[in-house]
């Protein structure tokens, strides 16, 4: 059986926009969900009492209480949830980052489904172009990913160039290709234009963005979901990098001996151009 964050999010397209207002709200607290109440739910998301009850039997619960239960038990059995034998203990600042650092990274760890992730190494590997978008704060993480990628292979892009616009750069793209979208929220309008457009064009698309991003996961062929929630104002992306980190290292070990040869040679590019200093100076 489905836990309720899986029911809730695989629900969520048909929802009434009331009931997603809700919905939205409890994806976006979910690690907090235990200590409200349902009146504090209906409060703190701008909706009724029986928008809120309408929501849970809609996921098929008879009231709040067994949403909580639920949850309860899940805790019990290993949800992300730290302890008196953390690391970093107590209530500061500091502590608190550190707890929601590692809620973040377990999370997309459990979400990662095995065989999804292995068909998209093998797209990667077999793609005859390889492009990466990433605008504002996705920018750095779709950077850093092409930076790895492209010691494992050849013809990685990272769109738009500066200055210019995803028009005349992704017009070529065809099914022979694949776009990874770096899509973390307080997103650009033209990242939903864009993933439909290379929808209808048949283009393979990988979407990397937070769980919320409900109405732009069935615009792309894969979804890996990564939580860049904080304890204060800043997202954190920390567990996007470290996604990123496995994304690279498992295109290495896919084609093993190509991507060996091809960083022994950017290596020796390295030393040819005197580009970086040598280990230890």
């Amino acid at each position: 059986m489905k836990q309720f964050d899986e029911r809730l999010r695989a629900g969520y397209a048909q929802l009434s926009p009331q009931e997603q207002r809700v919905a939205g709200f409890i994806l976006d607290h979910f690690d907090d969900l235990i200590g409200y109440n349902s009146a504090e739910l209906s409060r703190l998301s701008g909706v009724s009492k029986a928008t809120v009850s309408r929501l849970f039997r809609r996921l098929g619960y008879d009231n709040y209480r067994q949403v909580r239960d639920e949850l309860r038990v899940l805790r019990q059995s290993g949800m992300p949830l730290t302890d008196s034998r953390d690391a970093v203990q107590g209530n500061t600042l500091l502590s608190r980052h550190y707890k929601q650092e590692m809620a973040n990274l377990t999370f997309w760890v459990n979400r990662l489904d095995g065989a999804g992730f292995s068909e998209v190494i093998t797209a990667m590997t077999n793609a005859r172009r390889l492009c990466l978008v990433g605008l504002r704060n996705s920018y750095p993480v779709a950077m850093h990913l092409r930076q790895q990628l492209l010691q494992v292979r050849g013809q990685v892009s990272l769109l738009p160039q500066p200055g210019q616009t995803l028009a005349e750069e992704a017009v070529d793209l065809t099914a022979g290709d694949m776009v990874v979208v770096v899509a973390f929220r307080r997103r650009t309008p033209q990242i939903r234009p864009l993933l439909l457009q290379l929808k209808n064009n048949g283009v393979p698309v990988l979407l990397i963005s937070e769980p919320q991003a409900q109405t732009l996961i069935p615009l792309a062929r894969w979804h890996f979901a990564a939580s860049i929630d904080s304890v204060s104002a800043f997202d954190s992306y920390s567990s996007a990098m470290s996604l990123a980190n496995l994304i690279s290292n498992a295109l290495l070990h896919e084609a093993l001996a190509r991507g060996r040869q091809r960083i022994h040679t950017i290596a020796q590019w390295y030393g040819e151009l005197d580009e970086l200093e040598q280990r230890g100076s």
